[in-house]
């Protein structure tokens, strides 16, 4: 394990978050000085970031934490073209009102990471649609567009493994990483910035930029990726049996969230409280050592921090205590997840698959059916037997809410709006 000067990559390595770096000395040093400006994009393809995102974010947290400057970059510009990378098909064409709600919606969570304002260290976030949707076409090919190499281009992976699999690419997508760059030198000109970084598909964008930078003649710039986050059984960070897990509150309750992390598979415990929370290492090498039954200590730990961390201490607080209520009581607690659907629906007696999918505890009636096969669907505690079964004001609880289970850890409400 190398061992830096600056505080920043010695946490980065610390917990795990380091997956390339283009030139570690020379960044190291601007790091230790305490001068480092870095940069994350972030399109707006959705009206929330998903916990995929996680890590990306704390890479600025812990930036600015170690007295360096982060820059949390919009891509209102970016999103009206599409990031081909890691996609086997054009990604949706979305309007200018649809980016700009998104952008909307995804400025919430930063406010939870980063402190901003005009000081040395605090974040800044600019949008790259101030300057790209001002470029003149003829102007860019001249001035930009001379500088990248088709044959380079064709090599990245971005568009070989499109092409690999004879899926089209279109020339709005393969311009992608020219504006990508283009947004590298620009905020190296605005805020002297000088580390670009972004997950493991992103580094041949990120040295796109630096070539270009250099070609333009910028001051040295910098890559940094991250390992792309696995959990043990191989599944993607952040996808779930329902969908995404926002980051946003309205649209995945911090009692789901804590749920989420309370689900971590025993092997993932440890990489992820180091990843996700700001948990002090020896405290997370503490709980990295329980074994058996204890582990549930540190994944309600991680569950805790990484709660408290987006959406408050008070929020972790009751989404635990709400698990231990449901739990180990058995009650119906409150503060469960809860989706209002019409009493009409009742009255008229609602298929059990179908509200499970209304539920977001399963994705089809198709999942529905397995899930009924292997016993995993319950209906106020009681095992689903029958994908037939119809649900109506019979089921409605003393508390008038029909409690939909899967497995023994996450549950829904279901409230009829009179």
């Amino acid at each position: 394990m190398t061992a830096f000067k600056s505080d920043f990559l010695n946490v980065l390595q610390s917990r795990g978050f380091i997956h390339q770096i283009s030139d570690p000395d020379s960044l190291d040093a601007l790091a230790a000085r305490r001068e480092l400006t870095a940069y994350i994009g972030f399109d707006c393809t959705a009206p929330s970031l998903h916990v995929g995102s996680m890590v990306q974010i704390m890479c600025l947290y812990w930036l600015q934490q170690t007295g360096n400057k982060p820059i949390a970059l919009m891509g209102g510009g970016t999103t009206r073209v599409g990031d081909p990378s890691g996609k086997d098909e054009t990604r949706k064409i979305l309007s200018i009102e649809d980016i700009e709600r998104n952008k909307n919606g995804i400025k919430q969570v930063f406010s939870r990471f980063l402190q901003f304002g005009e000081g040395k260290s605090d974040a800044v976030m600019p949008d790259n649609a101030e300057w790209l949707t001002k470029l003149n076409w003829i102007d860019m090919l001249r001035d930009i567009g001379r500088h990248f190499s088709v044959n380079r281009m064709l090599a990245m992976d971005s568009v070989k493994l499109r092409l690999e699999r004879d899926q089209e690419m279109s020339f709005i997508e393969f311009n992608y990483m020219i504006l990508q760059a283009y947004d590298y030198t620009v905020l190296n000109k605005r805020y002297d910035c000088r580390l670009q970084m972004g997950g493991s598909d992103q580094w041949g964008n990120i040295v796109n930029g630096i070539d270009l930078g250099r070609r333009l003649g910028t001051p040295q710039l910098h890559a940094l990726t991250t390992p792309l986050i696995t959990a043990a059984s191989g599944e993607k960070m952040g996808k779930t049996a329902s969908g995404a897990v926002w980051l946003n509150p309205d649209m995945k309750s911090p009692y789901e969230y804590w749920q989420f992390w309370r689900n971590t598979e025993d092997a993932d415990v440890p990489r992820f409280l180091k990843l996700f929370t700001t948990l002090p290492l020896d405290e997370i090498d503490r709980l990295a050592m329980l074994q058996g039954a204890e582990i549930n200590e540190a994944k309600k730990a991680l569950a805790d921090a990484a709660t408290a961390l987006l959406h408050g201490a008070d929020a972790a607080r009751t989404a635990a205590e709400t698990a231990r209520q449901t739990f180990e009581e058995g009650a119906i607690a409150e503060n469960l997840p809860t989706v209002e659907i019409p009493g009409s629906e009742l009255d008229a007696g609602a298929g059990v698959l179908g509200m499970f999918v209304k539920a977001g505890l399963v994705a089809s009636n198709g999942e529905a059916r397995r899930q009924i096969k292997g016993g995993g669907l319950r209906v106020n505690d009681v095992a689903v037997s029958d994908e037939k079964m119809v649900l109506n004001r019979s089921n409605l609880t003393p508390e008038g809410v029909i409690k939909l289970s899967l497995g023994k850890k996450r549950h829904v409400l279901l409230r009829p709006a009179e």
